[in-house]
């Protein structure tokens, strides 16, 4: 008897929680980590990608939470094609990370699993907040659909630092 009772409050809180957020959009639930990665960068891939080894040697590709950088080129020669980005500015995007980040040791927050099996995380340097810094500094801009609080207004309010100070992609011709 009791376990029904839970599993109808269960039911209740699970329906009323999914009700207010959907009327009330602006209302973002908090995102805490899944879990909390120490680890070495040994690649970078563009400007919102990584490979972070850890301690025990395991490679983990991370895309960078809450931020979308300018998409690269890309070439598969088996499959004979190269995919030319109509976007500008995405090496810079690329270099600008590496140099921020190849070969130092960093804290990944993982805060979700993408489609393509890689940890989205915020990274950590120390005290500095990575992703935050790609934004502030105009290397990529605010992936608004697909960030929470804490980040949102943070991540918001860099965007629109970068943007007034025509930093980064943010001073390049429209």
């Amino acid at each position: 008897m009791k376990t029904k009772s839970f599993f109808k409050k269960s039911l209740f809180l699970i329906f009323f929680v999914f009700t207010i957020s959907s009327y009330f959009p602006g209302i973002a639930l908090a995102v805490s980590p899944i879990r909390t990665i120490d680890g070495t960068v040994t690649k970078v891939t563009d400007g919102e990608t990584i490979q972070v080894t850890t301690q025990e040697r395991t490679k983990i590709k991370v895309r960078l939470y809450g931020i979308a950088a300018p998409k690269m080129p890309k070439a598969n020669p088996p499959a004979g094609y190269v995919r030319v980005s109509n976007e500008f500015f995405g090496m810079e995007c690329k270099k600008e990370l590496e140099a921020k980040l190849m070969g130092n040791k960093i804290q990944l927050d993982v805060m979700n699993i993408d489609k393509y099996k890689r940890s989205v995380g915020i990274l950590w340097l120390g005290d500095r907040n990575i992703n935050l810094e790609m934004i502030r500094e105009g290397y990529a801009k605010a992936y608004e659909s697909s960030f929470k609080e804490p980040y949102r207004a943070e991540f918001l309010a860099a965007q629109k630092e970068a943007r007034s100070f025509r930093r980064g992609l943010w001073n390049l011709p429209e």
